[in-house]
């Protein structure tokens, strides 16, 4: 009997061994264990985006000329519209130009565009992430805002060599200083807890009682600006809901967020010109 009951704890002391050398070795070391994990995980990642790509460009060689033809004349109309928005664009652009030469305002542009793909998505109901096919090697630097078409996609929250890792503004660990669309007193926004398949959701808090919405009136959140990390006026959702806090001093709410978040495939990192 004592021979066996050895044998059969003998897995729980090697770990109970593996665990305290674990907890022994320095930090430093821990740290960069797990980044050369990462590194050596990225790759595989990456190389499964890529033929996912692949994939899709031989599912469209299987298609018809007809209905290949139809998919270009549909582009060709989105191609057009962004011309004329890139026009408009550029007009604008050298207006603001014109009146800050005028007034001797400072200055704005503080970032440069990076487009990047995205690799893979964790959306789970207590974090929502995003990997990015572009990292180190690109510029991309960690507290970068991350942006799309609807909006605000989130921050970078870990960079490596050449894959990023985005907290997306649906996740609970986000929380940023935020205002509604016309009034330009700060109130504070934070990811919610979303489960899977469902559409994202956020909450905002220290709303002024003299501000209204509900599913009839919504209004539009944006980002005030304050804290350094997102410029002023990008569009975080849509708040639906206002409510008397507990203590009623102020408001809270619920904010619809772009159901394309659960989608996205291309996103644009906006990399500071100088570092944050």
């Amino acid at each position: 009997m004592p021979p066996e009951r050895f044998d059969t704890s003998r897995p729980f002391i090697v770990l109970g061994l593996v665990v305290l050398i674990w907890l022994l070795v320095p930090a430093i070391i821990k740290r960069w264990t797990q980044v050369g994990f990462y590194e050596l995980q990225a790759p595989v990642e990456v190389s499964a985006s890529y033929v996912r790509e692949l994939q899709d460009y031989w599912a469209w060689r299987t298609r018809s000329k007809t209905e290949i033809y139809s998919a270009y004349q549909d582009l060709a109309g989105v191609a057009a519209q962004y011309a004329h928005a890139a026009e408009e664009n550029a007009t604008l652009r050298r207006e603001i130009e014109r009146l800050e030469n005028l007034l001797r305002l400072p200055t704005f542009d503080r970032y440069r565009t990076e487009a990047a793909r995205v690799v893979s998505r964790d959306l789970n109901a207590w974090w929502q992430q995003l990997v990015i096919r572009k990292g180190l090697n690109h510029g991309i630097t960690e507290g970068s805002p991350v942006i799309f078409s609807g909006g605000v996609v989130g921050r970078v929250s870990e960079v490596h060599l050449n894959t990023s890792v985005v907290d997306m503004i649906s996740s609970p660990r986000v929380r940023l200083a935020a205002s509604f669309e016309g009034d330009d007193r700060p109130v504070s926004y934070q990811g919610g807890i979303n489960p899977p398949l469902s559409r994202p959701e956020a909450t905002v808090e220290f709303v002024p009682l003299d501000l209204y919405a509900d599913a009839t009136e919504p209004k539009a959140l944006i980002t005030s600006g304050l804290g350094g990390v997102f410029p002023r006026g990008l569009r975080l959702g849509t708040v639906i809901l206002l409510e008397p806090s507990p203590d009623g001093l102020f408001k809270t709410g619920e904010v619809w967020l772009d159901p394309r978040l659960n989608k996205l495939t291309e996103v644009a990192v906006l990399v500071p010109l100088e570092p944050l």
